[in-house]
């Protein structure tokens, strides 16, 4: 054992020049003694100062009330996105269509995951333009802070309440000590009964009373009993946010045809859903290593690989499983209309 630590003592060192962020997996990150004297707070600190200076170099792709926007509360909200014929169109090209659908089950619900590589999209006109259009990249590319291919899915959230335990995602948490982004274009009305997307307006700041929780928690996470947590996902209940003076959570119940894009560095959570409920969206996630001093050479723009993060990444967990045996958290289960029940 002391053997292999040896070996992968300069891999645990390289990392931290990466957007590397589990406690546990990492015992130089998860070091009480150097998070004692702040390397963790420190690599927070020089993420969100190199996300600031590309992020300025972005500035052009969204309007100023934006920017103004995603600097105060940390996400940007676009409402009639798209002309109502266009969306009309959009809607029934999605509703209309058999997808290649995989799952994952998270105490009450089902998340969905729907890749809509170029040969998926090359049939859909309406989709495509919308994947591919500028409001939806450019404000993701925008609020990650660089110019990366985004993964992409078709995203749908089935909850039935009263099934299972709690889904874990209504738990207030940080995808990760850099500024990310991920977007969500609501193709129907969300309900505030019905799971809406909660974030903590102004939680994506270093503010002191944020500096405050990542030290502390750098100092424990590594022997977290929730493993999320421990992997740098920290988690935060909602009477600590207002005992830590953070700001009331916002919930996202909005009409279709609405595009939300926030740092999910951020605190945030997806809202209880109260009753049987089913939430679609073109879903956008973008997260490259925070400490790159440029915002493109993005090799996973190359011809042939471009738009095609969310079918490798199915892919890969399809390949796992079959190597190993066990199973994945997403499971394909064939060809599916985005709101059927669910499969798994």
């Amino acid at each position: 054992m002391r053997m292999m630590s040896v070996l992968k003592a300069p891999v645990w060192a390289l990392e931290l020049a990466t957007g590397a962020k589990s406690f546990i997996d990492n015992p130089i990150l998860g070091s009480r003694v150097l998070n004692e004297r702040g390397l963790h707070v420190n690599r927070v600190r020089l993420a969100q100062r190199m996300s600031a200076w590309r992020r300025r170099r972005l500035a052009h792709l969204v309007s100023p009330d934006e920017q103004a926007a995603y600097a105060r509360e940390g996400f940007v909200v676009r409402g009639n996105v798209l002309p109502a014929d266009g969306y009309a169109a959009l809607r029934a090209e999605v509703d209309s269509t058999l997808f290649d659908a995989w799952e994952m089950r998270q105490g009450n619900a089902v998340t969905r995951f729907i890749p809509l590589p170029p040969e998926v999209l090359t049939h859909l006109p309406h989709l495509r333009a919308f994947v591919t259009g500028a409001p939806f990249q450019n404000t993701l590319k925008y609020v990650a802070s660089t110019a990366g291919d985004p993964i992409v899915y078709l995203h749908v959230v089935l909850t039935v309440p009263d099934v299972g335990a709690p889904d874990p995602q209504t738990h207030f948490h940080s995808d990760t000590f850099q500024p990310t982004a991920k977007a969500w274009y609501f193709l129907q009305d969300v309900h505030e009964d019905e799971g809406p997307f909660t974030y903590v307006p102004g939680s994506h700041l270093l503010t002191p009373q944020r500096f405050e929780f990542e030290q502390q928690q750098s100092l424990l996470a590594a022997s977290h009993p929730d493993r999320l947590h421990a992997r740098g996902s920290f988690r935060i209940s909602r009477e600590e946010l207002s005992l830590r003076g953070f700001a009331q959570p916002v919930s996202f119940a909005v009409p279709g045809n609405t595009l939300v894009v926030a740092d999910t560095h951020g605190f945030h959570a997806r809202g209880a859903s109260l009753r049987p409920s089913v939430r679609i969206a073109v879903y956008g996630s973008l997260r490259r290593n925070p400490f790159l001093p440029f915002t493109g050479l993005d090799p996973l723009l190359l011809p042939g690989l471009a738009g095609r993060q969310g079918q490798l990444h199915v892919q890969i967990m399809d390949l796992k499983e079959r190597l190993t045996g066990k199973p994945t958290s997403h499971r394909h289960v064939g060809k599916v209309r985005v709101a059927e029940p669910a499969r798994i």
